[in-house]
């Protein structure tokens, strides 16, 4: 019973750290901010927007976020889901602006001792 305990401590704690490094990540989507986003870019990001989808280098990445921020003004964004398979971890939310909302996806891999993002999804 007390492995059992231990075990589930352990997968309750494993899962926090795994998850807490979406918290500035989620934090910078609901300021509209793509610098504090572009701060947690790998070396090469892909983005999906209404009208494209491309792979991108971390310096285009903010420049095309920052360009999607100008033009839908962020109010808020929600989580609707989050978690971690195979290594890297997820989250799926509504990005509300004031064009409209966007289903956002995330996907982040730890790459040494940090998590770098990599793939970004804004859909209608």
């Amino acid at each position: 019973m007390k492995r059992l305990l231990f075990l589930l401590a352990l997968f309750i704690l494993l899962m926090s750290f795994v998850l807490a490094g979406f918290t500035e990540v989620i934090a910078a989507l609901k300021a509209g901010n793509s610098s504090a986003l572009a701060r947690y870019f790998d070396n090469t990001v892909e983005i999906t927007l209404p009208q494209k989808n491309s792979t991108y280098s971390k310096s285009q990445a903010e420049i095309i976020i920052k360009d999607f921020f100008t033009n839908n003004p962020v109010k808020n964004f929600k989580v609707l889901h989050q978690g971690e398979k195979g290594g890297s971890q997820y989250c799926i939310g509504t990005l509300e602006t004031s064009n409209g909302n966007f289903r956002t996806t995330l996907f982040m891999k730890n790459k040494g001792d940090k998590q770098s993002l990599q793939e970004i999804r804004f859909e209608n």
